[in-house]
């Protein structure tokens, strides 16, 4: 029975409120995910509230699954364009992860095996050689203090493999130059430690003699137009992972390098480096803090060339 004017939440909105406390305080997620997850399925809410069904998931079935994916493939952004097969993948996959947990829950919904993610097309991972890192790293002018924070920036990038998110979360004291390593809470939670090498430790280093602040925020923006009434902390001197992304891409063109490069192309490098130069792909999961090495495995490209190496140096060899 459909409500008429009450306000009294469906049993789907009710249930996608549970789940999303579900993820919080079960599955620890981050409040970034959660709020994804939460905006994923609102649309979701949206759209079934308006299938006369009465906002009950026991209902939903293999015609309205399939009703919903046509107005995911027909669904426009801000700019009026279709939304992509990965970002409808995205939807899919909360509402796949919902009837998950309503199944755990012995709510006889639909099979979640049934919700098969849109096909894509495969993109070459795009990652830089030693050389072209070099280049890269090269570019910002350390003689300047903005010169200094972008070198640090693009060196702990390279040296650690840690996602822009993780990078422009740093505080620091929660970083052992000294020591080189510390500790990371990444996607889902899952904690790891990263290493410094020593030019990441040096850059580093030379950015807080260069600091003239005691703000936590290891990476801030340094614009004359700072916000008035700083917090003590400088919270709100925080570099973006969008000014982040910008200042990378800005040295990749000023270096002319060959590819396209960003913050998650020097996580491949990082990868890429650790595989060619010998790295087990077991250690290379746990520093890329990924929860499956299924995951880590799209890098084993990068072992062909060597491969190849072997196969015509050991196999079928003539005499």
């Amino acid at each position: 029975m459909q409500n008429k004017g009450l306000d009294i939440p469906t049993q789907a909105q009710a249930a996608i409120l549970m789940f999303l406390e579900h993820l919080e305080v079960e599955r620890n997620m981050s409040a970034l995910t959660i709020r994804n997850y939460g905006h994923y399925l609102s649309i979701f809410n949206q759209w079934f509230s308006k299938q006369n069904v009465g906002g009950d998931l026991e209902k939903f079935g293999g015609n309205l699954l399939r009703n919903y994916r046509l107005f995911l493939a027909r669904k426009t952004d801000e700019s009026g364009k279709t939304i992509s097969k990965k970002t409808q993948s995205y939807y899919l996959t909360a509402l796949r992860s919902l009837l998950k947990w309503l199944v755990k829950n012995d709510l006889e919904v639909l099979d979640p095996t049934r919700i098969e993610l849109p096909k894509m097309e495969t993109h070459q991972l795009q990652f830089a050689d030693e050389s072209v890192v070099e280049r890269l790293l090269a570019m910002p002018d350390i003689k300047t203090t903005a010169g200094k924070r972008d070198r640090a920036i693009l060196e702990v990038l390279f040296s650690t493999g840690l996602r822009v998110s993780e990078l422009v979360s740093l505080n620091w004291e929660k970083v052992d130059i000294d020591r080189g390593e510390f500790g990371v809470i990444g996607k889902g939670r899952k904690q790891r430690v990263v290493f410094l090498s020593p030019t990441a430790q040096e850059a580093l280093y030379e950015w807080r003699e260069a600091r003239k602040d005691r703000y936590s925020p290891i990476f801030i923006n340094l614009s004359r137009n700072r916000p008035e009434g700083v917090s003590p902390d400088g919270g709100e001197l925080r570099l973006t992972a969008r000014a982040v992304q910008h200042l990378v891409e800005k040295y990749a063109k000023k270096a002319h390098l060959p590819l396209k490069i960003s913050p998650h192309g020097l996580r491949h490098s990082f990868a890429t480096d650790l595989l060619t130069n010998g790295a087990n792909l077991r250690d290379v999961q746990e520093m890329l803090g990924h929860k499956n090495i299924v995951t880590t495995q799209i890098y084993t490209h990068v072992t062909q060339p060597r491969l190849r190496e072997v196969h015509k140096k050991y196999h079928q060899k003539k005499n």
